[in-house]
């Protein structure tokens, strides 16, 4: 079974139904729930959601999504070997960068985001939504 970790903008695309992504990030979300991926999100993604979703929707919405990560994905702890990491890296954006050690950390073999070239190479597969129901 594959083992992909979820950037937030993924998420997002499902939540705010965000066009022209949402359809590939619901396919995903999608095998998540039906356990054909073994898919995991990093613990920022929780605040990152709930202050965008709560912004754009209500806070009851917010809270609802909150829940529905909670249950249907594994959560990566944010652990202070990954934000050592994370600031110690070469990645450009902070929150990029706890990503894509929480990736690692979990062993996922795919970092799935729409921002791939925010994300080195060298640890991990990172591909888009589109890119990753090609394989």
């Amino acid at each position: 079974m594959k083992k992909v970790l979820l950037d937030t903008n993924v998420l997002l695309d499902v939540f705010a139904k965000r066009e022209p992504f949402y359809n590939d990030a619901a396919q995903i979300w999608s095998l998540a729930e039906k356990g054909k991926l073994n898919a995991s999100i990093s613990a920022i993604s929780f605040n990152n959601v709930y202050y965008i979703i709560r912004k754009a929707k209500g806070s009851d919405v917010a809270d609802f999504s909150l829940r529905c990560l909670r249950d249907e994905f594994n959560v990566v702890d944010l652990t202070s070997r990954i934000l050592n990491q994370a600031m110690d890296s070469e990645i450009g954006d902070f929150e990029d960068a706890i990503q894509y050690f929480s990736a690692v950390h979990s062993d996922a073999d795919f970092l799935i985001t729409r921002n791939p070239e925010h994300f080195p190479r060298k640890d991990i597969t990172v591909m888009t939504p589109d890119e990753f129901l090609a394989v």
